[in-house]
């Protein structure tokens, strides 16, 4: 097995792990915390993905979703505080 094929299954494993968490997240602290692994975590399978099939394109993809993907995790966490710094 080739290492890039277990990196896409930790990935796999990771995002299956989040989705059980924010399913089950006791506060919507867990929650927010799940979507974030959740994002960063598929962020990461697209560019396994695109690593392991030799797409070039796909690094433009990864470059923005990872972008709009921070900027979620700031709002959320603002969100979260209730604006308060």
């Amino acid at each position: 097995m080739n290492p890039l094929d277990i990196a896409i299954v930790a990935c796999s494993i990771a995002l299956l792990l989040s989705v059980w968490r924010i399913a089950r997240g006791p506060s919507p602290a867990d929650r927010v915390v799940a979507a974030d692994l959740l994002t960063f975590s598929l962020i990461g399978l697209i560019a396994l993905v695109g690593t392991r099939m030799a797409s070039v394109g796909t690094f433009d993809l990864v470059l923005i979703a990872t972008l709009v993907a921070f900027l979620a995790a700031v709002s959320l966490a603002r969100a979260l505080t209730g604006g308060k710094r």
